[in-house]
């Protein structure tokens, strides 16, 4: 099938449409149904009459945006209805809560009297948070947009006008800086003269760049005073009317240092192209097709054309999606009365700024492995980066605080922690780790130092705060990869080739001499393993802890740690774990990836070590040891140890966790088995500590939980080990390095704590 087809299918899949409403309380009990409606509502209604404010306390008003158009401008469609527009205000909607967790309520208004308009959506004020305003026509759309945000004490912004404005500003900002060019000096040239156009041009002024330098062209050419005079453009045209000779679009592009498209594809050719100034910026952004080819414009000339368009095959895409969601975010969340002109810039200034820092891997995968790079082919963010969120929301809710549109004032470190936990739970887990490890960073061997995740995950380390990284490698190797990718910074590296390191060898020796380790070999181990090199420094407490097994199996990564450090003295096993974080809960699973098929010592030291783990995490331990039967049901070795290792873990007196097995994993996990079934349990809340009967199993268990039960996985994170280690899975991405990065400097905290 086509596209189209596709498209159709898509929709029509029941249930019909993208959107649906869910609940965000519990509705299971007469109790329940009493406090969402009739009588409870009562108290929330006469606590809002008396206090209007008090509707963003009681109410979902603060995370809801209305999303109204009447149908007259569609998607390049037209004035196809206010009915047939609704498939794209649904999808409006699912932007919204996909990118920044918003909640819409898609608003389509059989109406294009222009007044009548303004009146339906004014009275809808109640029920929203914010409004979008969705393709209207021009030049309605000023009028409606204008009178709304007067008569309206809640944000009010069209994304087709500021959408654009704001995204492709980001973009100038950058594509200005890369060619050696500044704003006020750039002239500019528009195609096109409707909504998007002007909004972007005036932004431009807000951005810095001149009014006089603009010229703005439509169908009939250069808008000039001479026919704003004649009354052949509208009032909102006349804005940027020069007083210019008349000319078409080819004549305005001579000489100009960007031009911008927002009008139809193919209007351009290379010869204009190669009438601009030296370094062109070029933003082509009429879709489906731009008004030049990106590689006819790309091929127009010798020198640096920076080029960026609507589609997301083509490097730098103008994507709305960049915008709206995160500036309604950070509004929102300081209860904005409007969208003014600060908090724009703030959002494009953002966007610009995240463009030049090192892009994570998932964004990376999602295009395709393609290289992205802060340079002429990546001058702004792509729309599925995360990070998005973090940048842009802030940064308006700053703005609006500092321009005094904000109604509430917020701490802006602990709203980044909100905004975290907004895209899950394993963020707001880790957010807890990565915080404690700032507070006292420690140095940190990464074993796999020219790996170019390990060198990137070094710069995050170290420019986040979180450790002091110690890349382990060939110093020429990382410094011309470090250089290769952008990143400014210098790491400190221990070369093994080009160093003195005799007493590391002579120490290797000495703890592995009666193991058939030769001092040669010892030597030989040292220079040409980074594994044993980094384990060593850690045993000599040259460094506070380590990662590696990002290009190992785990097993032949786990074996020069083991064999060098060793567990802790407390300790006669590691294992490893994993935390599985859901929408609201999280579950530490062990073993996961060292013990084959452990007896009931070593369940019950993994489920110390876990539950020691979780702590560290602010989760306070409740474990269970998994089975296929319950307390006894079924009778065999396998469920004898498991019995076992629950008896000594009760009569253990340094156990100050609840702990109960064997249980099947749904009796540790569903609150009314096992306070009915079993009340007898020491357990009164379902289990967040589960440990497997073996390794089989328990790496069977978190892989279906992490694929099959939407989890996200952090890990594996070792415990037991005398000193911080943790062994990577091999093609980690690198913010799982930086995560285990930050795990491994607590640890390191936590046993200079203990000496």
């Amino acid at each position: 099938m086509g596209l189209d087809e596709d498209a159709l299918e898509y929709h029509r899949t029941e249930p019909p449409g993208k959107i649906e409403i869910a609940t965000t309380k519990p509705t299971n009990t007469q109790r329940d149904l009493q406090l969402a409606y009739s009588p409870g509502v009562a108290a929330p209604c006469l606590e809002i009459d008396e206090n209007p404010g008090d509707a963003y306390e009681y109410t979902a008003k603060g995370n809801m945006v209305g999303v109204i158009s009447n149908g007259s401008a569609v998607l390049g469609l037209g004035d196809i209805g206010a009915q047939a527009s609704k498939p794209v205000m649904e999808g409006k909607g699912v932007l919204f809560k996909r990118f920044a967790d918003i909640d819409v309520f898609d608003i389509e208004l059989d109406e294009h009297d222009t007044q009548a308009f303004i009146d339906a959506v004014a009275a809808m004020e109640p029920t929203f948070g914010g409004i979008n305003l969705e393709d209207i026509s021009a030049p309605e759309c000023f009028t409606m947009e204008e009178q709304l945000r007067e008569r309206m004490d809640i944000p009010v912004f069209h994304d087709d006008q500021h959408g654009t404005a704001i995204i492709s500003g980001a973009a100038l900002i950058n594509a200005a800086e890369i060619a050696g060019k500044t704003l006020e000096d750039m002239r500019i040239v528009f195609s096109g003269a409707g909504a998007s156009a002007i909004a972007t041009a005036r932004f431009y002024v807000s951005l810095g760049a001149k009014k006089e330098n603009i010229l703005l062209c439509d169908s009939s050419g250069i808008i000039t005073q001479e026919r704003a005079e004649a009354g052949d453009v509208n009032e909102y045209k006349q804005e940027f009317a020069r007083d210019v000779p008349e000319g078409d679009l080819a004549d305005a592009m001579d000489d100009a240092d960007v031009f911008v498209g927002l009008s139809v594809g193919g209007i351009v050719d290379q010869e204009m192209v190669r009438s601009m100034n030296e370094n062109p910026i070029i933003f082509g952004m009429a879709n489906p097709d731009p008004e030049i080819s990106y590689e006819d414009a790309k091929d127009a000339r010798d020198d640096t054309v920076i080029m960026g368009t609507g589609r997301s095959d083509y490097p730098n895409q103008v994507n709305n999606v960049l915008g709206f969601p995160f500036i309604f975010r950070g509004a929102l969340d300081v209860r904005a009365t409007d969208i003014n002109e600060d908090m724009k810039t703030a959002a494009a200034e953002a966007l610009a700024e995240l463009a030049r820092k090192d892009v994570p891997d998932e964004v990376v995968k999602a295009y395709g492995d393609q290289p992205l790079q802060f340079g002429p082919e990546y001058i702004i963010p792509k729309p599925v980066d995360p990070r998005v969120l973090f940048e842009v929301a802030p940064a308006v809710a700053r703005a609006a605080m500092e321009s005094g549109a904000a109604r509430t004032e917020l701490d802006l470190d602990d709203y980044v922690e909100r905004l975290e936990a907004r895209l899950g739970k394993s963020r707001e887990m880790m957010r807890v780790v990565l915080n404690k490890a700032k507070s006292d960073p420690k140095r940190l061997a990464l074993a796999e130092g020219t790996d170019e995740k390990m060198i990137r995950a070094a710069f995050q380390l170290q420019e986040q705060g979180i450790a002091d990284p110690v890349l382990i490698g060939d110093r020429q190797e990382i410094t011309e990869k470090t250089a290769d990718l952008g990143l400014d910074f210098e790491p400190e590296v221990v070369d093994p080739e080009n160093g003195d390191y005799e007493e590391y060898a002579e120490r290797l020796h000495e703890l592995r001499q009666r193991k058939g380790i030769t001092r040669s070999e010892a030597s030989e181990l040292i220079e040409n393993d980074t594994n044993y090199l980094a384990s060593v420094m850690v045993e000599q407490d040259d460094a506070d802890a380590m990662l590696t097994g990002l290009t190992h199996h785990y097993p032949s990564a786990l074996r020069p740690p083991l064999e060098v450090i060793g567990t802790a003295p407390d300790a006669d096993y590691a294992a490893g774990v994993y935390m599985l974080t859901f929408k609201n809960s999280v579950i530490f699973c062990a073993d996961t990836t060292v013990n084959l098929d452990p007896d009931e010592k070593v369940l019950s030291e993994v489920t110390k070590h876990t539950a020691k783990l979780a702590r560290d995490f602010n989760v306070e331990p409740r474990a269970a040891l998994l089975s296929y039967s319950n307390f006894g049901s079924v009778e065999n070795e396998g469920t004898r140890k498991l019995r076992q290792a629950v008896d000594d873990l009760h009569g253990d007196p340094e156990v100050d966790f609840p702990v109960d097995g064997e249980m099947q994993a749904d009796t540790a996990v569903v609150e009314e088995i096992l306070n009915g079934t079993y009340d007898f349990a020491d357990l009164e809340d379902p289990a967040n500590v589960l440990v497997f009967p073996n390794l089989e199993a328990g790496n069977i268990g978190y892989k279906l939980l992490q694929r099959l039960g939407g989890a996200e996985a952090i890990g594996p994170m070792l415990v037991g080990m005398d000193k911080p280690v943790h062994v990577l899975q091999r093609g980690d991405e690198v913010k799982d390095i930086v995560n285990l990065g930050g795990v491994a400097v607590v640890d390191a905290q936590k046993a200079e704590d203990e000496e």
